[in-house]
């Protein structure tokens, strides 16, 4: 074990001259920083990195019902841990085969909101897992867990369980239910799987524990700063005459809905939608973490703690929409081959053609745009009926009219070769372009696409503009690549109609299903008397890729080429909706027919993860001798303003395994050390100068703290200066002597949980 304490910094010089300045301006120092740290109440460690959320204003708690309005439902929210393994697994989201977990920045959760009518068992269950996306080998866990609870859970199952994920980039892969996900990650890791599967069942068991009356009420803001379009290219292939209806090309509207208990009037919850992707943490990141939403979630709780109007155990949930070809790196697109050029803006490549040193920049030191009011008053909901329905579709030439009666099909699943260039959040390899409607330059990939599977006639005529790289919906061996049968579900509570997606729907797809299922619901009258209000939760259930709208596949960016079931898609996904929308009509009672049941791979995946102990108190750690298998663990601890002066040793709580026999704890502790405050070391030249004496005077009116862009709390991620801090978080001990030791002893501890 190496045991790092860091501070930055060197030596100070011996000079006498130097000395009595260095006593002089820490006296000074000291009597700033003591005026500011008696004037700031130092909360949770991990939330005071994020100062810029700390003193934001909540809009979402700033009113309180004085008088309830609109209709009681059943409601409850509860939160569960699912972080299992966090190294050597490689992550998901990337498909970087060098993206290997080595450690843990931030614990990573499943978060379940219920919503039921009163006096009768119509519920439905929206679930928000810290990970890439919701899944079919997930979701079936989920269903056997419950209906293995008892019949206290019975009126939980298949039509009125979503499971979706953030979408985060950042946290353990392994635990798909098809092979093509599985390929990066060496297979199905059953203990990373069995995390998330148990922490998202419990999440769901405390939610129904909680289960109370209450109020709901739906409110809106404006975060202009935490998304752009990565492919702005494709999005000006949709008709003018339908993008002027908008002012920007993603949706920069946050929709909240509130949680009220009607004992007490207390907020218990928010579930929020709003489209940005989960890729503040690039593919170089190694430590789990639940990348900008789940930080969000993390830093939105932590806001409300102490609050009068916020109930103990509130869960903030913060759920994708119309993600698709939105990114967090709202700086753009930039090549990091020297030339300070902007990445070509049809393909996202740079000077020599190629992607790989095109990369998105983000916000990082940019002012936080704070978004704290709401666009308009919070509306309630009303209608005290809660629907839902869920039917699974094979999308293999699925044929269906469009508004204009004529007769098309989807295809079988296909990944074109633009997939492979990646995206500016985190390009590809080889030769792959973004755009690209032929073959790349390299033809050693039309071999391999070919040794892999050649695309039938058929297949290629059905996907119409997409030259096929992979074509994962005919390639059954050695069991299903990809997802050829699809989800189709919707939740209504009131005129508030949730329709979840399988897939990242990219931002006018997102806009045209929300205004076919508006238009549609209203017409019928399935929200009575009130204007339906339609939002889109994704990608869930059973990860089906990307949608987009015809006219933006037809461009093969990456997003075109990544959206399986041809140029018909988005229509097909809009009518199997509409379909299904009676039965969310207060007089229905019925369930349409399940349709065609999904292929289960969790007993027939291959594995090739390595057996490695991975117990809870590694949390960053690297082999060191792979024949005698001896491993090093790294702890570091990066100190801060918060932390108190004091004598300290840090505990190191592990396991390890013998060639032969069982794994067995072990510790190991450091000696003591002490932490004091300098607060000018790091400045101190060989000699002084009266303009540095200046500095040293003015140092604290002169300083500012880094801020991350977190708009509110809502949507930007991780000080970069802060990387390290993650390697001790979560499972490595500090014990405390004397005055500086609980505050440290009580953060692991609640860490370790």
């Amino acid at each position: 074990m190496l045991f790092q304490h860091q501070r930055r910094g060197v030596a100070a010089p011996k000079r006498a001259l130097v000395a009595t300045i260095s006593a002089v301006s820490l006296f000074i120092l000291a009597l700033f920083a003591l005026a500011q740290l008696s004037s700031t109440p130092t909360e949770g460690k991990f939330a005071a990195r994020f100062k810029n959320a700390e003193h934001a204003d909540n809009p979402f708690l700033s009113k309180s019902r004085a008088t309830a309005t609109g209709d009681k439902y059943l409601i409850g929210v509860g939160k569960a841990d699912i972080t299992g393994p966090v190294v050597e697994i490689n992550f998901a989201g990337y498909a970087n085969t060098e993206q290997i977990g080595s450690g843990l920045r931030q614990r990573i959760y499943a978060r379940s909101f219920i919503i039921g009518e009163v006096g009768t068992k119509n519920r439905f269950v929206y679930l928000i897992l810290d990970a890439m996306c919701g899944d079919t080998a997930v979701r079936n866990g989920i269903l056997e867990g419950l209906a293995a609870m008892g019949s206290g859970y019975s009126m939980y199952g298949q039509s009125n369980v979503a499971v979706t994920g953030t979408h985060s980039h950042s946290g353990p892969g392994g635990w798909f239910n098809y092979l093509l996900p599985q390929i990066t990650s060496l297979g199905f890791d059953h203990q990373g799987y069995q995390a998330l599967v148990d922490g998202a069942l419990l999440s769901i068991k405390r939610a129904h524990e909680s289960l109370q009356e209450g109020y709901l009420d739906f409110g809106t803001t404006r975060i202009s700063e935490a998304n752009i379009n990565r492919s702005p290219y494709s999005y000006l292939a949709n008709p003018e005459s339908e993008r002027v209806q908008y002012t920007d090309d993603v949706d920069k509207t946050l929709t909240l809905l509130r949680f009220q208990r009607a004992s007490d009037s207390k907020n218990i919850g928010v579930l929020t939608w709003f489209p940005v992707h989960p890729t503040s943490m690039l593919g170089n990141n190694t430590h789990v973490t639940g990348d900008n939403k789940g930080l969000a979630a993390y830093l939105f709780e932590q806001s409300v703690k102490g609050n009068d109007q916020a109930a103990d155990g509130f869960v903030a949930g913060f759920s994708q929409a119309n993600v698709g070809d939105t990114t967090p790196n709202i700086l753009g697109a930039w090549c990091e081959d020297g030339s300070g050029q902007e990445c070509d803006f049809q393909t996202s490549t740079c000077a020599d053609g190629k992607s790989q040193s095109c990369h998105g920049r983000g916000p990082f030191f940019r002012k936080p745009d704070l978004g704290d009011s709401f666009d308009s008053e919070s509306t309630a909901v009303v209608g005290s009926s809660v629907r839902s329905f869920h039917y699974f579709q094979d999308m293999q030439y699925y044929s269906f009219p469009l508004d204009n009666g004529t007769v098309v099909q989807t295809c079988p699943a296909a990944l074109g070769y633009s997939f492979a260039a990646g995206t500016s959040d985190w390009p590809g390899a080889f030769d792959f372009t973004q755009g690209d409607e032929g073959a790349p330059n390299n033809p050693l990939w039309q071999v391999v696409s070919g040794l892999l599977r050649v695309p039938s006639a058929e297949q290629k005529k059905c996907q119409g503009q997409k030259p096929i790289l992979l074509d994962v919906g005919e390639m059954s061996l050695p069991y299903a690549w990809s997802a050829n049968i699809v989800d189709v579900q919707s939740f209504r509570v009131g005129q508030f109609i949730i329709v979840v997606s399988p897939s990242e729907a990219s931002t006018m797809a997102g806009r045209r299903w929300r205004n076919a299922v508006k238009a549609a619901a209203s017409e019928a009258s399935i929200t009575g008397d009130h204007e339906p209000f339609v939002v889109l939760g994704g990608p869930a259930n059973s990860y089906a890729h990307y949608v987009t709208t015809p006219e933006e596949y037809n461009v093969q960016r990456y997003e075109g080429a990544s959206t399986l079931y041809g140029p018909w898609e988005l229509p097909a996904y809009i009518n199997l909706t509409l379909r299904g929308l009676p039965y969310l009509d207060s007089a229905s009672s019925g369930s349409p027919p399940p349709g065609p049941t999904p292929p289960d791979n969790r007993e027939k995946s291959l594995s090739f993860i390595t057996g490695v102990p991975r117990p809870p108190a590694a949390r960053c750690w690297k082999r060191t001798n792979f024949v005698l298998g001896y491993s090093e663990v790294t702890i570091t601890w990066e100190t801060g303003d918060e932390d108190a002066a004091g004598t300290y040793r840090i505990k190191y709580y592990g396991d390890s395994k013998p060639l032969v026999g069982n794994i067995k704890a072990f510790t190991g502790t450091t000696e003591t050390f002490k932490l004091t405050f300098c607060f000018v070391s790091w400045l101190w030249p060989p000699v002084p100068t009266p303009s540095l004496l200046l500095l040293f005077l003015l140092f604290p009116f002169l300083r500012e703290h880094h801020q991350v862009g977190i708009r509110s709390g809502l949507e930007r991620a991780f000080d970069t200066r802060d990387t390290e801090h993650g390697c001790g978080r979560g499972g490595h001990g500090a014990e405390g002597l004397g005055d500086g030791g609980a505050g440290v002893g009580e953060e692991v501890g609640d860490a370790v949980d």
